[in-house]
């Protein structure tokens, strides 16, 4: 487990934020070309039990496609066009599999947050399938120091990947911190919390961090807010404005 952070200050959400389709290999592309080295993305199963990557549990609002990805077999997911949506120009954009992202990623020099986003009644299976599948496609870059950083809102999924995969990093994600957030992430022997930054104040990172945790904050798109929560000790941002809030934005 990892006793330093080992990712940069600002991680490109979905890949290449609001510039490109999410969760796509042109979106990893779009953000590499800025100079980001870490991307966000969203991996779940296809009901063959192939992880690739989407956000939603419907391929509705991101493909020409309709329908519940749970119940799509992955060759079926790989025709539907991912990429018009966004723009004409990535026209045919697939969503790609897991090993298809881990291989841009290498090829581009990119780290990666994972966040495993299990179909309904599918936590345990997701969690242990993507464990698995990210240490063994990242084995390299966790031995160079740099691992996939696994993430979910889902205890379930995250304990099923601590399972699979007890030598990756794991955060564990809530939109509003919880009370108990000491208790959660301790049993998921999580190294960092994610939490929207909506909902962060200096007093609550600081209570975080003495606790030994590391902080990623999403999805934060305005460069001064960005400043502001690195200042109270925020590790990492998350951020859709890829463009504004660039690689070294917030280096000290």
């Amino acid at each position: 487990m990892i006793k330093s952070w080992p990712y940069p200050r600002v991680a490109a959400h979905r890949g290449g934020g609001t510039l490109a389709p999410e969760n796509t290999l042109a979106g990893l592309r779009t953000g590499a070309n800025l100079g980001h080295t870490m991307v966000e993305f969203d991996a779940r199963l296809s009901v063959d039990n192939v992880a690739f990557l989407l956000h939603d549990d419907t391929v509705n609002r991101t493909s020409n496609g309709h329908g519940a990805a749970a119940y799509m077999r992955y060759a079926e997911l790989a025709t539907l066009d991912a990429g018009s949506w966004r723009d004409a120009r990535f026209a045919g954009e697939p969503m790609p599999t897991l090993a298809q992202v881990a291989a841009c990623c290498r090829e581009l020099g990119l780290a990666a947050n994972v966040e495993i986003k299990p179909c309904t009644g599918r936590d345990v299976e997701t969690g242990r399938i993507v464990g698995a599948e990210a240490a063994r496609l990242w084995e390299n870059e966790a031995q160079a120091g740099t691992p996939p950083l696994l993430s979910s809102f889902s205890c379930a999924a995250l304990e099923a990947a601590r399972d699979s995969a007890p030598e990756l990093p794991r955060g564990l994600l809530f939109e509003r911190v919880p009370a108990d957030w000491r208790e959660q992430t301790a049993a998921l022997e999580c190294v960092s919390l994610h939490a929207s930054h909506r909902h962060l104040d200096e007093a609550l990172v600081e209570r975080i961090k003495a606790a030994g945790l590391f902080i990623l904050a999403y999805t934060v798109n305005d460069l001064e807010r960005a400043r502001q929560l690195v200042s109270w000790g925020v590790d990492t941002v998350c951020t859709d404005r890829i463009d504004l809030i660039g690689p070294h934005a917030l280096d000290a």
